[in-house]
């Protein structure tokens, strides 16, 4: 399994709105694409920014490249990310998954 990592930024008061665009366009991106195994979307909140990392899993960089296109390790962004991003990476990275655990003992 493969993990994509990306990191973003917007101003802190655009925050919430991110988020509801992120849920319209990328999150969906991810989740319809085959091979997606899961998506996390975490956000800090420092100073007068919202910084975002989301966090991918796959089950190979074919998968990826389904999502990405032929060059995995180009970002992926959509029509209206300029009006919210203030700061994004233009390149992904790619973590092989070496241990997964699924929720903790009770």
């Amino acid at each position: 399994m493969i993990a994509r990592t990306w990191r973003g930024a917007t101003r802190a008061r655009d925050a919430d709105e991110y988020l509801e665009y992120l849920h319209a366009t990328g999150l969906p991106g991810y989740g319809g694409t085959p091979g997606n195994r899961g998506v996390l979307a975490l956000r800090r909140l420092e100073g007068d920014r919202a910084e975002f990392l989301l966090v991918t899993l796959w089950d190979s960089l074919e998968a990826i490249r389904r999502f990405a296109g032929e060059d995995a390790e180009r970002a992926v962004f959509y029509p209206e990310d300029d009006r919210y991003l203030v700061a994004r990476e233009e390149r992904v990275s790619h973590y092989e998954v070496v241990f997964r655990a699924e929720g903790a003992p009770s």
